[in-house]
C-alpha cells in the first residue's frame, strides 16, 4: 500500500475507534473545536491571561513562524501572530505563558531522535489587542547538560519565571530539565536534569498558582505537586480519547485541564480536577470562576472505564502509534 494511503488508513482507524469507544458522560463537557483550516497539527496549548476565553496554539512543523489565538467560544482564530527576528522554525512543539507577560514558544522537537546539538526557545509579548500582527521575538539557544534530547513539553513557572522542559523517553527514560534562572540571548542556555519522568511526554503545564504540574502522553497523564523546585507525584489524571493526544493546559482558574490533539478540526476537551489534584489556591475559593475562563466539565477518569472501553482504547493506541511512527518516518525523508 502506498505510504500516503497507509497513513490515511491508520488515521481513519483512529478516528473510528475514538468515535465509537468514548463512553457517554452525564453532562457534555464544555470543549471546543479548532476550525481554522491552517491549523492541522496543533501541538501546544496555552490559556491566555490577557484575553478571557482565548487559547494560544501553533502547528508542529512545516508551517512557519506563526502562533494562533483561538476563541474557545466559537473555535475560530481571532489572530495570527507572525514572529520576526528568528531563524526558520524547525520543530515547534510547545507553548507557555510566563509571569512577565511573555509567550514562550518551544522549538524543541527532534524528529531525528535527539541528534540536534541545540534547540531554540522564542519569547515575545502576549499581544494586548487580538488582530493579525507581526512581532519581534527574542531567540534563545538551548542545550542539555547530558546531551541532545527529543522533547515536546515546555513549561514556564508562573511565579519564578524559570523555564522547564520535559524530554521523551530515550536512553533509559525521560526527564524534567530546568533552565537557568533567567534565559540569556546570544549565549547557550544549559538545561539540567532535576527529576526522572516515566512517561512518553507530549506536553505539560503548570497550574496558574504554580503549585501543580501536569505532564501528558498520548494516552495518559500524571499530575505533580510542585515543591521546592521539584515535582512530587500525585498520581494519574483522566485523559480523553483523542486521535493523537498532543497538548494540555490549565484553565485560568486552575480547576480544569484542557487537552488538545493534532489533526484538522481537532477537538480541545476538558477534564475537571478534584481533591489533591486541585491547585492549592483553588481550595480557598470554592467558586467556579468566570465561565468564560473556566470551561469546566466532567472528564473520563481511569476508574470510569469498563473492560470493553479499555480494550477499544488499546486498539486505538496501537493504531495511533502506527500513525505517529509513519508520520515521523515521512518527515525524515
Amino acid at each position: 500500500m502506498p505510504m500516503r494511503s497507509l497513513l490515511c488508513a491508520a488515521g481513519a482507524a483512529g478516528i473510528l475507534w475514538s468515535a465509537s469507544m468514548v463512553p457517554a458522560a452525564a453532562d457534555e463537557p464544555d470543549g471546543f473545536t479548532i476550525s481554522d483550516p491552517r491549523i492541522t497539527e496543533s501541538s501546544g496549548l496555552a490559556a491566555s491571561r490577557a484575553h478571557p476565553g482565548i487559547y494560544w496554539t501553533h502547528n508542529d512543523s512545516d508551517d512557519g513562524p506563526y502562533v494562533y489565538a483561538v476563541d474557545s467560544r466559537s473555535g475560530r482564530t481571532v489572530a495570527r501572530i507572525t514572529l520576526r527576528g528568528i531563524g526558520a522554525p524547525r520543530d515547534v512543539e510547545a507553548i507557555s505563558l510566563g509571569p512577565d507577560g511573555n509567550i514562550y514558544l518551544g522549538d524543541i522537537g527532534d524528529n531525528l531522535g535527539g541528534k540536534w546539538d541545540h534547540v531554540w526557545i522564542y519569547r515575545f509579548p502576549e499581544p494586548k489587542t487580538l488582530r493579525d500582527a507581526t512581532v519581534t521575538a527574542t531567540q534563545f539557544t538551548v542545550k542539555y547538560a547530558d546531551g541532545p534530547r527529543d522533547a515536546e513539553a515546555l513549561m514556564v513557572h508562573p511565579k519564578t519565571g524559570r523555564v522547564y522542559i520535559a524530554s521523551k523517553k530515550q536512553d533509559g527514560g525521560g526527564a524534567l530539565y530546568a533552565g537557568p534562572e533567567r534565559l540569556t540571548a546570544g549565549a547557550t542556555n544549559t538545561f539540567r536534569k532535576v527529576a526522572p519522568v516515566d512517561l512518553w511526554v507530549t506536553d505539560g503545564a503548570f497550574s496558574p498558582d504554580g503549585t501543580r504540574l501536569v505532564l501528558r502522553s498520548y494516552f495518559g497523564a500524571r499530575i505533580f505537586r510542585w515543591q521546592d523546585g521539584r515535582p512530587k507525584d500525585l498520581g494519574s489524571v483522566g485523559v480523553p480519547i483523542q486521535q493523537q493526544g498532543e497538548s494540555v493546559t490549565f484553565t485560568p482558574d486552575g480547576r480544569t485541564l484542557m487537552y488538545g490533539s493534532e489533526g484538522a478540526d481537532s477537538d480541545v476537551k476538558p477534564v475537571g480536577l478534584s481533591d489533591d489534584q486541585l491547585p492549592d489556591t483553588t481550595k480557598d475559593d470554592p467558586g467556579n470562576g468566570d465561565p468564560a475562563n473556566n470551561h469546566a466539565g466532567k472528564g473520563t477518569s481511569d476508574s470510569e472505564l469498563n473492560p470493553s472501553f479499555i480494550k477499544g482504547a488499546m486498539v486505538l493506541a496501537a493504531a495511533t502509534a502506527l500513525l505517529v511512527g509513519l508520520r515521523r518516518l515521512v518527515r525524515r525523508r
